[in-house]
């Protein structure tokens, strides 16, 4: 058994993987509602593979949404933190006088 690590931005979804070797499952236990393995151990997938394929495309586009949210917190805490702080004396007459991170060109 393994866990498949943590995924970018999606760190609360958990994905691993297991191998068994001369285990035997019974195929009720087997949490096949979109799946299904027969006796002979062949794997087919019930109902349509869109409806599946939507789900998954479904969780792709609710990370693109929260990755926007995220960038533009983050954007806003530089923002502020730019506006408020100040450094660096370059004034020789008002030797006290700083100025803002914002005011560099560069920023």
């Amino acid at each position: 058994m393994g866990d498949m690590g943590p995924k970018f931005g999606y760190n609360s979804k958990n994905n691993g993987w297991a191998t068994f070797n001369n285990v035997r499952i019974p195929r009720t236990q087997m949490l096949m509602k979109y799946t299904k393995v027969d006796r002979e151990g062949n794997f087919s997938i019930n109902g349509d593979i869109r409806a599946l394929y939507s789900v998954m495309m479904d969780i792709r586009m609710q990370l693109i949404a929260h990755s926007g949210s995220t960038l533009l917190r983050g954007l806003l805490i530089a923002l502020r933190y730019s506006v408020n702080r100040k450094q660096f004396k370059n004034y020789e007459d008002q030797p006290k006088l700083e100025t803002k991170i914002l005011d560099y060109q560069t920023q």
